[in-house]
C-alpha cells in the first residue's frame, strides 16, 4: 500500500463521502424492498452519528458479520445472489456499509469508486430526463468529494465544486463522441439472463378476472402513435393484442399451434402511422385493426395479430398502415371454428342453459348478439372493483354480481356465443388513446387496456363486438376516466381536472416524448443515416471504430492545445533560477525544491566551496530581480546563469 493510501482521512472531508453515498443509493430505494432501505438508512445515521461525536467506528469482525447477515436477506429475498435487482441491492448495501470504516483515504476512494458505478445502475430501471439531471447532479458531487479528498482541504467548497463542474465540462465532448459513434446494441441495457426484463408491465399472454383491471389503474405510457394525417374516431381505435381462444372455465389463453395466414379484404384506403412502443418483453406489436402493411421483421398471425420475430425488451418504432374498415376470413377454415366453440364441461350451467334458450327462441347468431348485448346494458355495471367470483365465475358474474371491467364483459360474452352456436373469442390490447395538442402524438397509456369479443358470422368473418360498449358508451367514447363512477381508483394523471394542469401534463409529456425520439431513439438506422452524410456509407464495428479513435484523438489534441495555452506562465526568473538548478544538479549538487537560494548557497560553500563564487553571482542576481523587475536585473540574472554554465573547475 502506498503512503498516500495509508494516510488518514481529513475529519471534514467526510461529510462529502456521506453526500456522494447518499445521491447515488437514494434513487435506489424506490426499486429495493424496505427493509433494504430501512437497513441502510439506519446505517447512514449510524455512521453520521458517530463522525459527528467522534467516537470510535465499528470493528472489522462486527462489520464482517454486518455483511453476512446482509448478504444472507438478499438471498432470501430474491433467492439468489446473482442478476440485476440482485447486484444493485448488494450494492447498495455495501455503500452504506463503507460508510462504517472510513478511517483512511483507501476507504474514501473506495466509496468514490462504488458511487460511480452505482451512477450506470440507475439506467437499469430509468432513462427518463429526471434521471439524467439527477445522475449529472450526483457525478458532479462525486467528481467534487474526489478532489476533495485528494489535496482539495485548502480550496473553499465552492472552488472544489467549480473544479469539478470545470473537469465534467472537459469530458462533455467525449461523451457525445461516444454516443454518436458507439455501435448501438440491440437489448436491454446490461441486460442480465434472470432479470433483464423484470418488471414490466403490460398485456399479459392470459386472461383471467382481475387482470386489466389491474393494469387499468397504472398511468405509465403503453406506446405513442403518430398518425400521416388526421386522428381517426376514437370509437375505431383499437390497438389489437394477443388473441384468447382456449378456456378452461378461467383463464383465457391463446392458441398454441399454428395458425394460417389471414385472408383480408380491406373495404377503405390505408391510415400510415408510426407507433413508439415501450419495451413490454413480449413479440406482439400492438397494430391499429387491420394492419396492411407491416415493419421489417414482423409476421401478421392468423388471427390478425402483428408480431415482431423477437421480444421487444426496450422502446423502438414501428411502421405501420392499417384500414379501419374490413372484412376477415369470411371463408374460415372449420378447425378454427370448432376450436372457437369449445367449453369446458361441468362449467357454469345456467350461462349455457340460457345461450341455448336464445339460440332456440331467436335462430339467428344476430339476433343473438343483440340479445346479450340487451342483457349487458339493462343490468350491468362497469367498474374497477368487482367481486371476487368463485368456482363458476360466469355464471356468478351474469346471475349475481353483475358488476365487472371489460375482462369480465368479453369473458362472459364469448361463454354465451359459443353456448350458442356462434364461434366466438376474446381479444385483448388496447381502446382509445389521448392526443397530446403540444406534439401531436397519441398517447395510449395502460390504463386504456381493454379487452372485446370476436364473432364469426357467414358472409362477414370475424365481427368485432364490444360488450364493454353496451354498459359504459363512455369507455369507447371517452375513455375510462369519463366512464368510471366517483371514487374509482384510477391513476393520479387521468384524475387531473385542472385545465392549467392538463396543459402542463402535455407539456411535459411532449419534452419526454423529444427525449425519446430524439435521444433515446438515436438507434442504428439514425446512426447509419448520420455518418452516410459524412462519407461512410457502411457502418459496421470497424469503421465506428476507427471514426471513434479519430474524433477522440482530435478532441485529445484540442483539449492538449487548450491548456498550454492557458497553462500557468511562469515567472521569468523563476525559470533562470531552475535553470541554475538543473546546471548544479549536472554537478552532483542536490537541490531540493523546499531550500531557498541562501541556504543552498550556505551548503554549497561548505560542501563544494569552488562552486561558490559563481553560484553567489547567481544568487545575488535572482534575488534582485525577483524582488526588483527591472530589465537589467533580469539580463544581470541571465549573465550569471550562463558564466555557472560555462565554469569549470580548475
Amino acid at each position: 500500500m502506498s503512503t498516500q493510501a495509508r494516510q488518514a482521512l481529513d475529519h471534514y472531508a467526510v461529510p462529502w463521502l456521506f453526500a456522494a453515498a447518499l445521491l447515488t443509493v437514494a434513487p435506489h430505494f424506490e426499486h429495493q424492498p424496505l427493509w433494504l432501505s430501512l437497513f441502510c438508512g439506519a446505517v447512514f445515521i449510524w455512521a453520521a452519528w458517530l463522525w459527528w461525536s467522534d467516537q470510535r467506528l465499528p470493528g472489522r469482525w462486527l462489520l464482517m458479520l454486518i455483511v453476512a447477515g446482509g448478504c444472507a436477506a438478499i438471498w432470501i429475498e430474491f433467492r439468489t445472489l446473482f442478476g440485476r435487482d440482485t447486484g444493485v441491492a448488494l450494492l447498495v448495501m455495501l455503500m452504506a456499509l463503507k460508510l462504517m470504516e472510513l478511517k483512511s483515504r483507501r476507504d474514501a476512494v473506495v466509496v468514490v469508486t462504488l458511487g460511480y458505478f452505482l451512477l450506470l445502475t440507475h439506467y437499469f430501471y430509468s432513462q427518463s430526463i429526471a434521471t439524467g439531471l439527477w445522475l449529472l447532479v450526483a457525478l458532479w458531487i462525486v467528481t467534487a468529494t474526489l478532489i476533495r479528498i485528494h489535496g482539495g482541504s485548502a480550496a473553499s467548497v465552492r472552488g472544489t465544486l467549480r473544479h469539478s463542474a470545470i473537469l465534467a465540462g472537459q469530458a462533455l465532448p467525449f461523451m457525445l463522441v461516444l454516443y454518436l459513434l458507439f455501435p448501438r446494441v440491440a437489448g436491454p441495457l446490461w441486460g442480465l439472463p434472470q432479470d433483464a426484463h423484470a418488471g414490466r408491465t403490460g398485456l399479459s399472454e392470459t386472461m383471467a378476472p382481475g387482470n386489466i383491471s389491474n393494469l387499468a389503474r397504472s398511468g405509465e405510457i403503453a406506446f405513442r402513435v403518430l398518425f400521416d394525417g388526421a386522428l381517426p374516431p376514437r370509437d375505431k381505435l383499437y390497438w389489437r393484442g394477443p388473441v384468447l381462444e382456449e378456456f378452461d372455465g378461467r383463464t383465457w389463453r391463446p392458441y398454441a399451434g399454428i395458425t394460417p395466414r389471414p385472408r383480408l379484404d380491406l373495404q377503405s384506403p390505408p391510415i400510415g402511422y408510426e407507433t413508439t412502443l415501450e419495451g413490454h418483453n413480449q413479440r406482439w406489436l400492438l397494430a391499429l385493426d387491420a394492419p396492411s402493411t407491416l415493419p421489417a421483421d414482423s409476421v401478421l398471425s392468423g388471427t390478425l395479430t402483428a408480431n415482431a420475430r423477437q421480444r421487444l425488451s426496450n422502446r423502438q418504432r414501428f411502421r405501420f398502415a392499417s384500414t379501419i374498415d374490413f372484412r376477415f376470413n369470411v371463408s374460415e377454415n372449420q378447425p378454427v371454428l370448432n376450436r372457437n366453440l369449445q367449453l369446458p364441461s361441468g362449467r357454469n350451467p345456467r350461462s349455457l342453459e340460457l345461450a341455448r334458450r336464445w339460440q332456440s327462441e331467436q335462430g339467428s347468431p344476430e339476433a343473438i348478439i343483440d340479445k346479450a348485448l340487451e342483457l349487458f346494458s339493462a343490468q350491468f355495471t362497469y367498474t374497477l372493483q368487482p367481486p371476487l367470483l368463485g368456482e363458476d365465475g360466469i355464471d356468478e358474474f351474469l346471475f349475481a354480481t353483475q358488476r365487472g371491467f371489460c375482462e369480465h364483459f368479453s369473458a362472459a360474452f364469448v361463454v354465451l356465443m359459443r353456448a350458442a352456436g356462434i364461434p366466438a373469442r376474446v381479444v385483448t390490447g388496447y381502446q382509445g388513446g389521448d392526443r397530446n395538442p403540444v406534439d401531436g402524438y397519441l398517447i395510449v397509456r395502460q390504463s386504456d387496456a381493454h379487452a372485446w369479443a370476436e364473432v364469426w358470422l357467414a358472409d362477414r368473418g370475424w365481427v368485432r363486438v364490444d360488450p364493454t360498449a353496451a354498459v359504459s358508451p363512455l369507455r369507447i367514447e371517452t375513455g375510462i376516466a369519463g366512464a368510471l363512477a366517483e371514487g374509482e381508483p384510477l391513476p393520479a394523471l387521468l384524475q387531473v381536472r385542472t385545465d392549467w394542469l392538463r396543459t402542463l401534463r402535455h407539456r411535459w409529456e411532449a419534452i419526454n416524448n423529444a427525449w425519446n425520439q430524439q435521444v433515446l431513439g438515436f438507434d442504428r438506422e439514425r446512426q447509419r443515416r448520420m455518418l452516410s452524410a459524412f462519407g461512410i456509407p457502411d457502418a459496421d464495428w470497424r469503421n465506428l471504430a476507427v471514426a471513434l479513435a479519430v474524433a477522440s484523438s482530435l478532441l485529445l489534441l484540442a483539449i492538449m492545445a487548450w491548456a498550454l495555452y492557458h497553462r500557468p506562465r511562469r515567472d521569468p526568473a523563476a525559470r533562470l533560477w531552475h535553470t541554475a538548478l538543473r546546471h548544479l544538479a549536472r554537478r552532483q549538487v542536490h537541490c531540493p525544491p523546499w531550500e531557498t537560494p541562501l541556504a543552498l548557497l550556505a551548503r554549497v560553500r561548505a560542501e563544494q566551496a569552488e562552486l561558490a563564487a559563481p553560484l553567489a553571482r547567481v544568487v545575488d542576481a535572482y534575488l534582485q530581480a525577483r524582488y526588483s523587475p527591472a530589465n537589467e536585473d533580469l539580463a544581470t540574472l541571465r549573465d550569471a546563469v550562463a558564466q555557472l554554465r560555462r565554469w569549470r573547475n580548475t
